[in-house]
C-alpha cells in the first residue's frame, strides 16, 4: 500500500486502466521538431473533448500570513474519487494549456481536480516579500497536506509540470518514505531536473529571443509591483537591465528565497541529484527533444531509484506532445500526454489495491 488511506479504493466506483500505461507517442510528422510541438501545443491545439473546465476558487492563509488562490474543478465526482493535484509552471496557472488538459482528462476518469497556484499566479500580487521558485518544496508540503486533510481517506495524485515539476520531485525526495504518507503516486513532466542545464539553454539562440522573452515579459512587472510593496527589496536598475533567467534569478529570485545567487540557487535546488532518495512512486517524463532541457542532461536508470520511473520518448517538445485528431491527421489536442501519465498514476493505485 501506498500510505494509510490506500484501503478505501476497494469501495470507490471509479476504475483504473488496466492495460500497462505507456509514454506518450509520437507527434504527428508535418510537426517536427521540439520548437514546433511547443509553441503549436501551447497556442494552437485543443485542450479538451467538450467544454472549458470550470473551477471554484478557494483562497487559503499560508503559514507566513500571506495567500495562495486553489482551483478546485467543478464537474461532478464520487466522494471516494481520488484527487488529482497539479502544480504548474513557470507564469502558469489552471488556465495553463497543459492544466486544462489534464482538468479534461481528470472528468473523464471521475478524479477530483485540483490546481493549487504558487504565489503570484492567480492573477493577483500576492503579499509577503517573495515569490515562488522552482525548490520551493516546502511549500509543496503545506499544499500537499492541506490538500490531505481536506480530502481524508481519498488517495492522493500528484503531478508537476515543468517548474512545479522539479519542486514535486524535491519534496518527494526530502520526505523519503514519509511522503507516502501524503501522496500515493507522483510524476513531473518537461521539468529541468538540472536547474543549471536547463537555464544556460534557455538563455541561448533562438530560446533567449522566444521563450526568454516570453518569461521576462510576464516576470519583470510582477518584480516591479513586489519592489512597490516593499521598498528596497532589491536593485531596480539592476532588474531591469536583465536579458536572460540567469540575470533575473540573480537580482531576484535566488536573494529573495535565500540562496547566494543564481548558481547557489540552481544547484540547490535541483531534483535530479535527489532522486535516488525519493520512495514513493515517481514518474519522471522527458522528450529527448525538449528545447528547454537538453537530452544530454536527463538522468539515466541507473542514477535514480527504484521507484522512480523514467519516460524519455524522443518527441514531445517541451510540455507539448500534440497527436493526431482523426480523420485529417492534424495536430489537434494535447490530451495524449495528460492522459498517458494519469493512466501510469492510476495503475500505481491499481497495483497497490489488486496486486
Amino acid at each position: 500500500m501506498n500510505g494509510p488511506h490506500s484501503h478505501t479504493l476497494a469501495h470507490a466506483p471509479w476504475r483504473a486502466p488496466r492495460a500497462l500505461p505507456q509514454p506518450p507517442g509520437a507527434a504527428p510528422g508535418w510537426l517536427p521538431g521540439g520548437h514546433a510541438q511547443t509553441i503549436w501545443a501551447a497556442l494552437f491545439a485543443r485542450r479538451f473533448v467538450g467544454s472549458a473546465p470550470v473551477y471554484r476558487r478557494e483562497r487559503w492563509t499560508t503559514p507566513d500570513a500571506d495567500f495562495v488562490d486553489v482551483d478546485h474543478a467543478t464537474h461532478v465526482v464520487a466522494d471516494s474519487a481520488p484527487v488529482l493535484v497539479l502544480f504548474h509552471g513557470l507564469e502558469g496557472s489552471s488556465r495553463s494549456h497543459y492544466a486544462e488538459a489534464f482538468a479534461d482528462v481528470a472528468h473523464e476518469h471521475g478524479l477530483a481536480y485540483v490546481v493549487p497556484h504558487f504565489r503570484g499566479c492567480s492573477g493577483e500580487l500576492n503579499l509577503a516579500p517573495r515569490a515562488y521558485h522552482s525548490g520551493d518544496h516546502a511549500e509543496i508540503d503545506w499544499m500537499l497536506r492541506r490538500l490531505r486533510a481536506q480530502y481524508v481517506g481519498r488517495p492522493l495524485l500528484a503531478v508537476g509540470v515543468s517548474l512545479g515539476g522539479n519542486a514535486l520531485m524535491r519534496w518527494a525526495a526530502e520526505h523519503g518514505a514519509a511522503a507516502g504518507e501524503v501522496a500515493d503516486a507522483v510524476a513531473a513532466v518537461c521539468s529541468p531536473i538540472d536547474l543549471a542545464a536547463g537555464g544556460h539553454a534557455i538563455g541561448r539562440g533562438f530560446n533567449r529571443q522566444v521563450y526568454t522573452r516570453m518569461f521576462l515579459r510576464s516576470m519583470v512587472p510582477k518584480a516591479l509591483a513586489k519592489l512597490a510593496q516593499h521598498p528596497g527589496l532589491f536593485d531596480r536598475d539592476k532588474l531591469l537591465a536583465a536579458r536572460d533567467l540567469y540575470a533575473f534569478d540573480n537580482v531576484f529570485t535566488a536573494p529573495l528565497h535565500g540562496f547566494r545567487n543564481t548558481e547557489d540557487y540552481w544547484r540547490r535546488a535541483s531534483a535530479q541529484p535527489l532522486l535516488p532518495q525519493v520512495r514513493v512512486p515517481a514518474l519522471v517524463l522527458n522528450a529527448r527533444n525538449d528545447p528547454f532541457v537538453p537530452a544530454s542532461s536527463l538522468p539515466a536508470a541507473q542514477a535514480v531509484g527504484p521507484s522512480v520511473t523514467l519516460w524519455q520518448p524522443p518527441q514531445g517538445g517541451h510540455v507539448g506532445f500534440p497527436a493526431s485528431l482523426p480523420p485529417w491527421g492534424l495536430p489537434g489536442h494535447v490530451r495524449a500526454m495528460p492522459e498517458a501519465v494519469t493512466h501510469w498514476l492510476l495503475s500505481q493505485l491499481s497495483g497497490a489495491s489488486h496486486g
